[in-house]
């Protein structure tokens, strides 16, 4: 039975709290792939993969032939913009194309774009949840040690909010084979001094991550 919708988790620490604190039943189809049992089985989470546009693409072309028609990509990312805290959490509704694997699906443009229905359903999803949430752009680049000051003021200047590894990608494969995906990230770390600061334990961002698991079970449920 395919499944309704799939999650992708990035998080290792988060994956391991959802396996001790839900019910699922494994789905072997896929690796490291779980259905959740209070969805009947409906919705799968899929972590522990590691990061990076090559790998969720790949897994995520996987799904698709396998029938899976609904995404939501949750996790972290650094935070651009001073006024972007840690543990604060935004909604991507575009993405910066800093990577390889998208230009093998679309043509060359700055941006890549979420899709629109699931993007307004995690909103009203967040609303419902009386959370606070920002929508923005973020800045996707295949190199996580290879970010420049010179682009970070650069991105700063044009008001991008973070900086995180697969956005872009699966937002291109997406629109390409025509199902819906959409993108929650909650601010683990900072780059906004144009200095690194990593949060990535801190319990604001454990927090968040488990708000945007509920939120995307949710939208994908619906």
């Amino acid at each position: 039975k395919v499944p309704k919708g799939v999650i992708f988790c990035y998080d290792r620490d988060f994956m391991k709290y959802l396996l001790e604190n839900h019910k699922f039943t494994r789905f072997d189809k896929f690796f490291n792939t779980y259905l959740l049992n209070e969805t009947n089985n409906q919705i799968a989470v899929i972590g522990n993969f590691g990061i990076g546009a090559p790998v969720v693409i790949t897994i995520l072309e996987e799904l698709i032939a396998f029938g899976v028609k609904n995404f939501i990509s949750i996790g972290t990312a650094g935070s651009l913009q001073k006024k972007l805290k840690v543990g604060d959490i935004v909604i991507c509704d575009k993405a910066i194309r800093d990577e390889g694997t998208s230009y093998h699906y679309l043509p060359v443009s700055k941006y890549a774009y979420a899709s629109k229905k699931i993007t307004e359903n995690i909103k009203n999803s967040l609303d419902k949840l009386k959370q606070v949430y920002t929508v923005g752009t973020s800045w996707t680049i295949d190199a996580p040690y290879r970010e420049t000051v010179a682009e970070a003021k650069q991105y700063q200047k044009e008001g991008v909010l973070t900086v995180e590894m697969e956005a872009s990608a699966l937002f291109s494969v997406a629109k390409y084979r025509k199902v819906n995906l959409g993108a929650i990230f909650t601010a683990s770390d900072s780059l906004a001094e144009l200095k690194w600061d990593p949060q990535f334990h801190n319990e604001r961002t454990k927090r968040s991550l488990e708000i945007l698991y509920k939120s995307a079970i949710e939208v994908l449920m619906k």
